[in-house]
This record gives C-alpha cells, structure tokens and sequence, in this order.
C-alpha cells in the first residue's frame, strides 16, 4: 500500500467521529448527551470503511484500472527474482487445482463489490492471467 492509502485510512477514521461530533454540535440529540461511546463506534466504522477504500484503491491499481507504474515494476522485480531462484511464482497451496479455481473465481473483481459484501482472497492460486515466461520462468516448450 502507498502512504496516500494510508492517509485515506486515517481521513476516514477522523472524519466519521469528527461528521458525528458537527452533527450533535448542531442539533443536539439531547441536553447533555454522552458522546464517548457514539464517537468510539463512528471512529471504528471510518477506520473499516477507510481501510476498504484503500484496498480497493490498492486493487484497482493491481489491475491496471489507476497508475500503477511503481507497482509493476515492484511485481517485474520480485517475481523475476522467484523465477530466478526456480521458486514458484504466486506461492503454493495445499488445495487442490479445482478448489483454488473456486477461491479465485470466487474473489476475482470482488473488490468492486465491497459496498456490499467485502470478500478478501487468501489463497494462493496459478490464475492471475499473465504469461510467466515475461518473468522468465521456462517452459517445457522453450
């Protein structure tokens, strides 16, 4: 994540508590209302929502969609370097192919639906939809 990821975190975590405080500044809920506890939930509520916007900032960036020139050069190197070492590129599972098929199908493009349903891809999987002989991997054709 680039530090502008974390500065929306930390907009959003002060901006939820800051919004609530302003709203019961100018119409007050009641003469001497608590707001310890309402300013606590609204800070956790900006922080998760903070947090989802910059992933999917983070994704749309991954796939291409933003400027994301730092990120691949970032990836190129890594994963040149893994296929340099004969390491696999994207990790192993110890799922079997179908199963991380359902994992992959299951998450891809998921982050364009996180005002719904926010869903998180933890498993290691070969579909990411690049060829890795750019990365220098041989193939048993080459």
């Amino acid at each position: 994540m680039r530090p502008s990821d974390y500065g929306v975190i930390a907009a959003s975590t002060a901006a939820a508590p800051g919004a609530l405080y302003l709203w019961e500044h100018f119409d007050p809920s009641a003469k001497s209302a608590k707001l310890r506890g309402p300013l606590k939930l609204a800070a956790l509520i900006g922080f998760t929502g903070g947090f989802l916007l910059a992933y999917q900032r983070s994704s749309l960036r991954f796939w291409g969609w933003s400027e994301n020139k730092r990120e691949e050069e970032k990836d190129f190197a890594e994963l040149s370097q893994l296929a340099k070492e004969g390491k696999p590129l994207y990790g192993t599972t110890d799922l079997d192919p179908h199963l991380a098929g359902v994992a992959y199908r299951n998450s891809a493009f998921s982050q364009l639906k996180f005002s719904v349903l926010p869903w998180f891809n933890l498993v290691n999987h070969p579909h990411h939809g690049t060829d890795p002989a750019k990365y220098g991997v041989k193939t048993e054709s080459s």
